[in-house]
């Protein structure tokens, strides 16, 4: 018999209405024939909230881990993106990652990067949103975008993204995007938190200070950083200790001082692509 655990995690209020956990698991780079075993040993232990993507290619390994877990539809809440080549089809991808997770809806789709200087995605962003009134993606938003980005779709009178997913670490902190994110209602939620392990985490005294002082790592104390900025975040390991690791972080609170630490090393180091020139799957 299977024994799930019940981990509490909080939720944050999206500017649409809808609930969001706070804390999920990341999918990227989680190979098809591992996935399904991972995600579910992560809904054992108490995961409700699965980030993937059309690139990521294990939608269907996703929705076979939610199908089998035995537990309620709506206690799960899925999000999957729009990758570049389809930007010229959105209705026929979103289709197409419904089947394949097997679901009636999910609970948030992004579109994955906004391929400038090509001002597609504004047509884009308009059929998410007739996609998002069909009731099949509870809300939508954006992943990647710059606040010119954004601005854009301001300035086309659509009402604006629920949610902005960036690369957000100790190391990336993007305050001017996160700032006039918070200032449009837009939620910040963070890939790579641990900058794709680029960084020795043990070498940060601002990170191995608080992880002796509250018995725990270094790299749950940035997820812990990472709640307590209000910031939505899913790491992504294939390792069940570290599962286990990422999710234990509901226990402790950093102080504002050991937050302040955190933020001093911020270096405006990107381990991923330019959202000003990133065109994958475009050119």
């Amino acid at each position: 018999m299977v024994v799930f655990v019940l981990t509490y995690v909080p939720s944050v209020l999206l500017g649409d209405g809808v609930s969001i956990p706070q804390f999920g698991l990341g999918t990227y780079e989680l190979p098809p024939n591992e996935a399904s075993s991972v995600v579910q040993s992560a809904i054992e232990l108490g995961y409700r909230h699965i980030d993937t993507a059309s690139l990521y290619a294990n939608e269907r390994e996703v929705g076979r881990a939610i199908a089998s877990s035995g537990i309620k539809r709506e206690e799960f809440f899925v999000t999957t993106k729009l990758w570049n080549s389809d930007q010229p089809k959105p209705r026929e991808a979103f289709e197409r990652s419904l089947d394949l997770l097997s679901l009636d809806y999910v609970d948030l789709y992004l579109i994955h990067w906004p391929c400038p200087p090509s001002e597609l995605y504004i047509n884009v962003w308009e059929v998410l949103l007739e996609l998002k009134e069909s009731g099949r993606a509870k809300s939508v938003g954006v992943s990647n975008f710059l606040s010119e980005h954004i601005d854009k779709i301001k300035e086309a009178g659509f009402p604006l993204p629920s949610v902005n997913q960036i690369e957000l670490h100790p190391w990336l902190q993007q305050r001017e995007l996160v700032l006039s994110c918070r200032n449009d209602g837009i939620q910040i939620e963070s890939w790579g938190p641990f900058a794709r392990f680029s960084k020795d985490l043990d070498a940060f005294p601002e990170l191995t200070r608080p992880a002796k002082q509250y018995g725990k790592t270094p790299a749950q104390v940035i997820l812990r950083w990472h709640i307590q900025k209000g910031y939505v975040v899913f790491p992504k390991t294939v390792h069940a200790e570290r599962l286990r690791q990422n999710i234990d972080i509901f226990d402790f609170d950093l102080t504002p001082d050991e937050i302040s630490g955190i933020d001093s090393l911020d270096a405006g180091f990107r381990t991923g692509p330019d959202p000003s020139s990133f065109r994958a799957g475009l050119d």
